[in-house]
């Protein structure tokens, strides 16, 4: 199957669990970027903060439409996370492939019993601002140094550190996102790092197409089941991933 079927085929699936779920879907871009298209993890960590940028930026804009974005708060958040995400961005180039590779794989374990076990809101709602500066530079890193958005991780931080309702933690994630995703790729853009455009605009086009679709998923399938399903998936990715770069 040639590179341009798989990055439309990939690009979809990311698309359509990103739009289905409200974050996690990016997780599974690098490992189909690197055993699908044939990234090494440098390259694929580098694109996959391509794609991130993009479809968070397009998701933004519907939400900010919709009133979903806390933009003060969202901005505080995300500055937070500036200056960690381009550190890391700047080490991942240096880093050797397998340990990004296990990062990558502890990661996306993380994120699948994140989604298996979802965590409850805090209960006095109150916004501790140095817990809330934390939370945002641990995310600017984990988002710097993997390539990956965070949104399974930036939702429910800003349900339970900042209090936000749900619909606005989903909307005011996706401006973190896309700030922190920023940042790391200004920092990439002088590294040796080339990346293969052929392939990486198809995968963004149709990730963009598929998150609509995933909405529309959404309305009939539950949520708690849909999570259930990506978990696995995720599981399955993290344990393929760990495998390969032990042996």
């Amino acid at each position: 199957m040639s590179a341009l079927i798989l990055a439309l085929i990939a690009g979809a699936v990311v698309g359509l669990a990103l739009g289905a779920l409200g974050g996690g879907g990016s997780v599974l871009a690098v490992p189909a970027l690197i055993y699908l298209l044939g990234f090494d993890p440098a390259e694929a960590t580098t694109a996959s903060l391509v794609i991130v940028t993009v479809t968070s930026l397009t998701a933004l804009y519907a939400h900010a439409r919709a009133g979903n974005v806390r933009w003060k708060a969202g901005a505080a958040f995300a500055a937070a996370g500036i200056l960690p995400a381009a550190l890391a961005g700047a080490a991942a180039a240096r880093l050797p492939q397998s340990v990004l590779t296990l990062a990558f794989s502890a990661v996306a374990a993380f994120a699948a019993f994140k989604m298996l076990r979802p965590s409850s809101p805090a209960g006095d709602g109150a916004v501790r601002p140095a817990r809330a500066a934390g939370t945002g530079a641990g995310l600017g890193a984990l988002t710097g140094l993997l390539g990956v958005g965070g949104g399974f991780l930036a939702v429910p931080a800003l349900v339970t550190v900042l209090a936000f309702e749900m619909q606005a933690a989903v909307g005011t994630s996706l401006l973190v996102i896309t700030v922190n995703s920023l940042a790391s790729l200004a920092t990439r853009s002088g590294a040796a790092v080339s990346l293969d455009w052929a392939v990486i605009g198809p995968f963004i086009a149709t990730a963009v197409l598929g998150a609509r679709d995933g909405k529309r998923l959404a309305s009939k399938v539950s949520g708690p089941r849909l999570q259930r399903v990506f978990a696995v998936v995720l599981l399955a990715v993290a344990a393929f991933m760990l495998v390969d770069v032990v042996t």
